[in-house]
């Protein structure tokens, strides 16, 4: 019980808790092991001496100390450790960097920390991912499509990369926040997709990632008023977000967007995420972040799933692949294909792109697949694929779900007279 309400506390405040630490302590590496030591700490004394009244605030001190700790028992390796503990903050100190730069928000420093240009691209998404989400490497790694170890090592480069160079814990000044936005659109992006579908676990939502990826999303839009991409990106979250009751069942079982209750669907948030939209298209400066939610917007728009339009959204698509050329997008291109009322085309769509085999062990290529042959009649087929997306799948939730479709094609397979 103890350990599932600390493993709860990670998910809520663990990203904010571990932000603040990075600023204080100035390393990434030092800020996870003294995070990790307090929680070692909650484990040992909380069942002796009870739950305290406020449990992260409990946390951060006992994290804060853990990692003076650290640095006092190194100082002896490091002939400048005297001079970097007395530079230290205290636990409570605050910062004026809210007045300097607009905003004083720790999470949003990690981002802007992350996404220095300094970093390559794939190295500003796994650490932010590493930080921000608290996910594994393992779990990192099946989220970049890449192996694990892969992830490892660009995680050890990126952190000594902003150690060497000395990267400040902030948001830069405004010139030069340009040219890091899309890598912060495309980190918060990141956060917001781990909290839709889980990349593993029991459970298919995380929440609190979508909260904090829209809190971010409202901050930046905040700092950055003129951007359309901003905007794109906030209203794209907004308008996946209100699906999110309809979801899940009564018994937390994955309902697919055609099987959803429309009456479930938030209203407020649609009406928000479609404001949102219109307000960044009046900067005449598209972008993929707008485009998806103009695809976003099409499924809130239709009344019922047979009403989606489905040629306008195979025609978005098109329009984003030529600003995002790649496979996951042509992926969705050939699905938004296939429903539009080619379905052969669209599955030799997803022959091509699987022929191409950087999505070999990408469950959501085997599950289209396996949809689109179910659709098309082609028992068969569809539960071999169904099979292969239940290879590679390591979410409970979806699990359950290809389960279940799996079954219906075999007893609908059954059912079917010998000829």
């Amino acid at each position: 019980m103890l350990a599932g309400a600390l493993a709860s506390l990670h998910r809520r405040d663990g990203g904010r808790i571990l932000a603040t630490l990075i600023r204080k302590l100035g390393s990434f590496d030092l800020a996870e092991e003294a995070l990790q030591d307090a929680y070692a700490k909650a484990l040992q004394h909380w069942p002796v001496d009870g739950m305290p009244a406020n449990p992260p605030a409990w946390i951060s001190v006992v994290a804060w100390r853990c990692g003076l700790d650290r640095l006092k028992h190194e100082r002896r390796a490091h002939p400048d450790g005297a001079a970097l503990l007395a530079s230290l903050p205290g636990p409570e100190d605050a910062t004026d960097e809210a007045a300097t730069n607009g905003i004083g928000d720790e999470r949003l420093r990690l981002i802007f920390t992350c996404c220095h240009p300094a970093l390559a691209p794939a190295a500003q998404v796994t650490l932010a991912l590493r930080s921000l989400c608290g996910l594994s490497t393992r779990e990192i790694a099946r989220a970049l499509l890449e192996p694990e170890a892969t992830t490892a090592q660009r995680l050890v480069r990126a952190k000594a990369k902003i150690a060497a160079a000395a990267i400040p814990y902030r948001v830069p000044p405004a010139d030069l926040l340009a040219e890091r936005l899309a890598a912060v659109l495309a980190v918060i992006y990141c956060v917001f997709n781990e909290g839709y579908v889980a990349s593993a676990g029991e459970q298919l939502l995380r929440p609190d990632l979508c909260a904090e990826a829209l809190r971010l999303g409202r901050l930046l839009t905040a700092l950055m008023p003129d951007e359309a991409e901003a905007q794109g990106l906030l209203a794209l979250m907004l308008l996946h977000e209100s699906r999110r009751e309809a979801r899940l069942d009564a018994e937390g079982q994955l309902v697919p967007l055609e099987e959803q209750v429309r009456a479930q669907w938030n209203p407020e948030l649609i009406a928000e995420g479609t404001g949102t939209l219109a307000l960044a298209l009046t900067r005449k400066s598209p972008g993929p972040y707008q485009i998806q939610a103009a695809i976003a917007a099409l499924h809130a728009a239709a009344p019922c799933a047979a009403a989606t339009d489905w040629l306008q959204i195979a025609a978005l698509y098109g329009a984003l692949l030529r600003h995002v050329p790649t496979p996951i997008v042509e992926l969705n291109a050939a699905v938004a294909l296939a429903m539009s009322g080619s379905l052969d085309a669209g599955l030799a769509w997803i022959a091509r792109i699987e022929a191409g085999g950087t999505l070999d062990t990408y469950h959501l290529l085997h599950a289209a697949r396996a949809d689109l042959n179910r659709r098309a009649g082609q028992l068969a087929a569809a539960r071999a694929s169904y099979e292969r997306a239940l290879e590679h799948t390591d979410n409970a939730a979806e699990r359950r779900y290809l389960q279940r479709r799996l079954e219906e094609t075999r007893t609908a397979g059954a059912a079917r007279p010998a000829r």
